[in-house]
């Protein structure tokens, strides 16, 4: 009986302490979007186990095709950049210093985790590969699984940058700032896969990532700046919707919104129009649903739950696949495991592979313990200690890239 008055007491406590003003709804939303990462990442991420009993990547939605559905609803980062934008906007419209301060403040923050968990792989990599005998293949899947997660902070990283030009484009244009984006997104996939395909460069693609992610934070600010309301939002789930629809049925793209091995085309990296489209039907649903998720979240439990993974957001976008490896690299020692080292190609991997995601989950808290620190400021770091964790970190991406 101890422990529930305990956690009810907590839950009570972290109640009283939440401000009247503050938004519940775009903090569930946000810790929404990044529960639905690690789930995503959990749940598709498998691995095979090679005759030297180093790990590989694999996924479930090379044999099953059938679930790529799935990833409609586990891709929510249209969600995560949307109530980025709306907060930076009131960020933004709060700061007290130059908008240089502002912007080096933010991007200090996003940067401290990453630097942290990279610092931190490159000095595990050694101890696991000559203390412990880890192969040289885990390694290398390890160190992409690692990364995968960082590429979205870097992408977050510019566009937080670039907030200031994303609020004057609200203020001159509102809602159909965005716009642009979209077109631009557009027009792209249209030279790499419209009749001309043959004839555009590889690198092509590239020039979606900015506006691609951009759109979504850009139709925050304009909900931020109150230039976004309801019958806009019914527009953007209709139109995002229909847009939806008609690639996946008239104009051949890929029905999963995260890569699949053996696929010659993805959505995701870059995206592709086919996200935009989500990402808009998604940010109108968010909108269109803010009040009854606020109401829901006056609930002590829900909301403690909600604060809690929002003041530990970085830890967990960083460390969570490092979570998922602490349990599938000791289980390689023993071969092949359902739902850990066995491939992702029966059904009944997937059902052990969700029965394996609870022991992730609380890996990732006894990892988050550790972790939490490297989000808070470095105040007792020294100059040596910051410059050797960039040499560490910048050997370790290295690795991680090369393999």
């Amino acid at each position: 009986m101890k422990t529930p008055t305990k956690l009810a007491k907590l839950t009570a406590k972290i109640d009283d302490r939440t401000p009247a003003h503050r938004d519940r709804a775009i903090d569930g939303l946000r810790a929404l979007a990044l529960l639905a990462v690690l789930t995503g990442h959990w749940l598709l991420g498998g691995f095979t186990l090679d005759t030297g009993s180093g790990l590989h990547n694999a996924s479930p939605l090379a044999p099953f095709g059938a679930l790529a559905p799935a990833s409609w609803i586990l891709q929510m980062l249209g969600i995560f950049f949307l109530v980025g934008g709306y907060s930076s906007y009131l960020s933004y419209q709060r700061r007290k210093g130059p908008t240089r301060q502002w912007i080096t403040g933010r991007l200090t923050r996003l940067g401290r985790p990453v630097l942290g968990v990279t610092a931190v792989w490159a000095l595990l990599l050694p101890i696991l590969h000559y203390g412990f005998g880890v192969p040289a293949a885990t390694l290398h899947t390890a160190s992409t699984l690692v990364v995968q997660p960082l590429w979205f902070v870097g992408v977050y990283a510019v566009i937080t940058a670039l907030t200031p030009y994303c609020v004057r484009a609200s203020k001159r244009l509102g809602f159909w700032a965005a716009a642009p984006l979209l077109g631009s997104v557009a027009v792209v996939d249209f030279l790499r896969y419209g009749p001309y395909a043959d004839a555009m460069p590889s690198w092509l693609s590239l020039l979606n990532l900015l506006p691609g992610w951009m759109f979504a934070y850009q139709l925050g600010v304009s909900w931020a700046d109150k230039r976004l309301g309801q019958r806009e939002a019914w527009l953007l789930l209709a139109g995002g919707a229909a847009l939806f629809a008609a690639l996946l049925l008239a104009f051949d793209y890929p029905t999963s919104m995260v890569g699949v091995p053996g696929e010659a085309r993805t959505n995701s990296h870059p995206p592709s129009l086919l996200v935009l489209a989500l990402a808009a039907a998604q940010s109108g649903a968010a909108i269109l649903l803010r009040d009854k998720l606020a109401r829901l979240l006056k609930r002590p439990a829900l909301w403690a739950l909600v604060v809690i993974i929002n003041l530990s957001a970085m830890t967990i976008l960083c460390w969570h696949q490092t979570a998922m490896l602490a349990a599938a690299v000791p289980a390689s020692y023993f071969g092949e495991i359902p739902g850990l080292t066995t491939a992702p190609d029966t059904a009944g991997w997937i059902l052990a592979r969700m029965a394996w995601m609870p022991l992730f989950a609380g890996l990732l808290v006894a990892i988050a313990k550790f972790a939490q620190p490297l989000e808070t400021p470095w105040d007792r770091t020294g100059t040596i200690r910051r410059v050797a964790a960039g040499v560490l970190a910048a050997g370790f991406a290295y690795f991680a890239l090369a393999a």
